[in-house]
């Protein structure tokens, strides 16, 4: 299987990329996509992204991060952010994905204001370079990582009103109850499930994730944070990891281990085209 999330540039994968890669084979995950924070990150992620075969990544700005300067930013563009860094990533073969990008309500901090108006400028950008032709990267249905905490109603009309098909959406570690995830479903786009599903206190998040169809549910790690059972309180999170959350949910969703991994390896690949 594929770990669809995890954060490669993180500081606690430092000088240890390859035995966590090494680490992930042997629990059979046999890749990894690595998701970038900023415009400055993804150009790392990228990095890492070539270096290794079984490594791919995406190209966005986290609302967490929204308020970050990427220092290469002119005050004269009136944004902190390098947007063109964006399509250099999304152009490469080894990244599959914009984001993730969203809404975070969980922390006071950065402001909505300031996450809002990323938001838009970000979903502006990707839409009028996310096609074919003069301008355009030449990936039409690159996939979106969404992250939403606590702000379902603030994200949800924006999606609906982009011109983004819905079906390339992915809410990523889902932490919402099973209305939120009904309104997501209703919307399109696939849920994505990291260890905090395999915590018996997250009734609300094992209840999303039991009634999600089987062909919209994907497995992450969102490494180095989130470790699954066995595993909880350890850190760093690692992307072996997510086949503990696999078998833990294929538990929980009553089907077995080998037709879940087959499955999730099936939206793994028709989301992100990987493997």
């Amino acid at each position: 299987m594929i770990d669809t999330h995890c954060h490669l540039t993180f500081p606690d994968f430092i000088d240890r990329i390859g035995p966590t890669l090494d680490d992930a084979s042997r629990a059979g995950v046999s890749g990894c996509i690595t998701i970038s924070t900023t415009t400055l990150d993804c150009l790392d992620a990228l990095a890492i992204a070539k270096a290794h075969e079984r490594v791919w990544c995406s190209s966005g700005v986290h609302p967490l991060y929204s308020d970050t300067a990427d220092p290469r930013a002119s005050s004269k563009t009136g944004t902190q952010h390098v947007w063109e860094s964006l399509r250099t990533v999304a152009s490469h073969p080894k990244c599959v994905a914009w984001g993730e990008l969203g809404l975070d309500n969980h922390y006071p901090t950065p402001a909505k204001a300031i996450q809002l108006r990323v938001l838009e400028e970000q979903l502006a950008f990707i839409i009028s370079v996310n096609h074919a032709g003069p301008g355009g990267i030449g990936k039409p249905g690159l996939p979106v990582v969404i992250h939403c905490r606590e702000a379902f109603d603030d994200l949800m009309p924006i999606l609906k009103s982009s011109t983004l098909p819905a079906e390339r959406f992915v809410f990523h570690c889902f932490t919402g109850t099973p209305a939120e995830a009904r309104r997501v479903l209703d919307f399109g786009a696939c849920i994505s499930f990291t260890g905090i599903a395999t915590y018996p206190s997250a009734a609300d998040v094992r209840t999303a994730c039991a009634l999600v169809p089987a062909d919209r549910i994907m497995i992450e790690t969102d490494a180095p944070f989130l470790p699954p059972l066995p595993h909880r309180g350890k850190r760093p999170c690692v992307p072996a990891y997510a086949a503990d959350t696999a078998r833990n949910l294929a538990a929980l969703r009553g089907v077995s281990f080998e037709s879940f991994h087959e499955q999730i390896n099936a939206n793994t690949a028709r989301l992100f085209g990987v493997r």
